[in-house]
């Protein structure tokens, strides 16, 4: 049943005029409530960027499930009753013999395992290592139904029938307020992808669970608990956020990912999964008319099997003082100031994010004060996360020679101060404007982007915000700024976190100390090449930055001595720049994976 026909494609306005953007996709939704957003267009000739999007994340969790919605989009990827195994009848029966040994396993380690973990026996009642011999014998037989049953797993089916068609890019990710699968596909390949996607909805098989389990938890240690600041991002923000559940990990707390059920993975996936609860969206070159009928004859038979999602009741504590958390790691010096802030399409997202940009890059007024003019700071930056329920703004630095995380706290105190008291000049406000209005711009230049913008603004609640936050953000007044930086930027809104690098690790090499290290006739032309080749870095992705390390690595031994230095402290900053990125990663909460 189609809800409502708008008039398909994307209509900007000339020039820089972004913010008149209309971005006015088809709405179709089906019987069973299964929404979907049409957007044809012909910038890029036969090609599709297709994929469904739930507003479910980490958010909808509660504890002892933490991290369950990340582990069923690793599970997703798995195949369905029919797709990932060469025996379907023979691969469920193994299913209910694993299911069976997995309520047994369970039920001891809840009843036996838990009450040595009490008695100070054992430190952790899910390792495999403190296991007792009736558990060692009951794993053994989960092994053995395992390895039966990987005689006639396909590995991979699900992503190989699609690269066969020419597909590409299949992916999805987690966060705290969505989970969302994509991938390109050839014009003529829409049919398949409607199979494809409505069988994964329809008949997950959950196949390799236990596998996945390990995955993730491996996952968690890689990309959090071995970072340099990984475990004290995690605390702290449990503490800023108190009861809200933005407080965990996306991954989920490690005590939680061995310890819930099959069983409640499947009313988490029945509950959030349902075709009432999910958007699809397709972008490209494609017929409308045709894809409503493929759209019809295989999402439409998907059935809603339990109640609809309870809605969110859970809302943000408010801070009532100053929380100060402090650590050590294995990592430079570092300060976090962080403050409540609004969520998605509350009226003040525009100034915040506004607030954000004026603060940020080589223009901008942090780089400007605690960097060049100070020189206090090697990195300074801020940041604004609006969330769909909740939201928060943060300061970060890390200081500079001899300068303290003290000196760099009370220098952002003082660039608040001007936020506060000094009116934005109207030609420093107009520049930012313009610069976001040209970033809107490039947003929905390909399929990819505008997918990704309606799918994800959809599931917060409506894609209309494409078409308002430009002009939300070019109507921000200075008199907006000095407002809510007024009204949130206080002491009894604030946490604060101070990192200090432990005693025994060596010292972060600095600028001064590769100028020093330089023969005089060669610092006078390195150091220019040395400052371009770190700003450039600012813009280079993650992968780039890790395959540049490694080549850097790989060259280890060959540069000439005088050179040593120099090469040690660029190897320095692109693993402090992964570090960030891996971090920021984290903090963002959008768990990616290559299946």
């Amino acid at each position: 049943m189609r809800k409502s026909l708008a008039v398909a494609g994307m209509m900007l306005a000339t020039g820089t005029s972004a913010f008149g953007q209309q971005v006015e996709p088809i709405e179709y939704t089906l019987d069973n409530g299964m929404k979907f957003l049409l957007l044809p267009r012909d910038e890029q000739p036969n090609i599709i960027t297709a994929g469904w999007i739930s507003p479910v994340g980490s958010v909808n969790e509660r504890p002892g499930i933490t991290g369950v919605s990340h582990l069923l989009e690793h599970l997703l990827f798995k195949g369905t009753d029919a797709i990932g195994t060469s025996d379907p009848e023979l691969d469920e029966q193994y299913r209910e013999q694993l299911t069976e040994i997995r309520e047994k396993m369970r039920a001891y380690t809840l009843d036996v395992q838990y009450d040595r973990m009490m008695k100070g026996e054992i430190d952790n009642p899910w390792d495999p290592a403190n296991d007792t011999d009736e558990l060692r014998a009951m794993r053994a037989e989960m092994t053995a139904i395992q390895d039966k049953q990987a005689e006639i797993t396909i590995k991979n089916e699900f992503d190989s029938i699609y690269t066969s068609n020419g597909a590409s890019g299949m992916n999805a990710g987690t966060s705290n307020d969505f989970t969302v699968f994509y991938i390109n596909i050839p014009s003529n390949k829409l049919e398949l992808w409607a199979w494809m996607e409505s069988d994964r909805l329809d008949n997950p098989s959950m196949r390799e669970l236990d596998a996945e389990r390990f995955v993730v938890i491996e996952e968690r240690r890689q990309r959090l608990e071995a970072t340099a600041t990984g475990k004290l991002d995690e605390q702290f923000d449990s503490m800023f956020w108190v009861a809200s559940p933005y407080g965990w990990p996306v991954i989920g707390w490690m005590s939680d990912l061995m310890a819930y059920t099959e069983d409640e993975i499947y009313q988490y996936f029945e509950t959030y999964y349902q075709p009432a609860n999910l958007t699809g969206v397709i972008v490209g070159d494609f017929d409308p008319a045709e894809a409503e009928q493929v759209i019809e004859s295989y999402f439409g038979r998907l059935e809603n099997k339990r109640a609809a999602p309870a809605p969110m009741v859970t809302h943000t504590v408010p801070l009532l003082g100053e929380v100060r958390f402090t650590g050590e790691c294995d990592c430079q010096d570092q300060v976090e100031v962080r403050y409540r802030s609004v969520p998605f399409g509350h009226p003040d997202e525009a100034v915040f994010d506004v607030m954000a940009d004026l603060l940020n890059g080589r223009t901008g007024r942090l780089y400007k004060s605690l960097v060049e003019e100070k020189e206090i700071a090697t990195r300074a930056r801020a940041s604004n996360q609006s969330n769909h329920f909740a939201g928060s703004f943060s300061f970060s630095g890390v200081p500079k020679g001899r300068a303290e995380l003290v000196d760099l706290e009370a220098a952002w105190y003082d660039e608040l101060e001007r936020l506060k008291t000094e009116p934005v000049g109207e030609r420093e406000l107009q520049k930012i404007k313009n610069q976001k209005a040209a970033d809107t711009f490039r947003g929905l230049e390909d399929n990819s982007s505008l997918f990704f913008q309606l799918a994800i603004t959809e599931a917060f609640g409506g894609y209309e915000y494409l078409n308002e936050m430009p002009k939300r953000v070019q109507a921000v007044t200075s008199e907006d700024i000095m407002r809510v930086a007024n009204k949130y930027f206080n002491e009894h809104n604030r946490a604060v976190a101070l990192y200090t690098r432990k005693g025994g690790v060596k010292p972060l090499l600095t600028l001064e100390d590769v100028k020093a290290s330089l023969p005089e006739d060669m610092a006078g032309m390195l150091m220019p090449q040395i400052e371009m080749q770190l700003e450039q870095m600012s813009s280079l992705g993650l992968e780039e930055l890790k395959s540049g390390l490694e080549e850097m690595k790989s060259m280890d031994g060959q540069y000439p001595p005088q050179l040593a230095t120099a090469m040690e402290y660029m190897k320095q900053q692109v693993e402090l720049r992964i570090q960030e990125l891996e971090s920021a990663g984290e903090s963002n909460a959008t768990e990616g994976d290559d299946q």
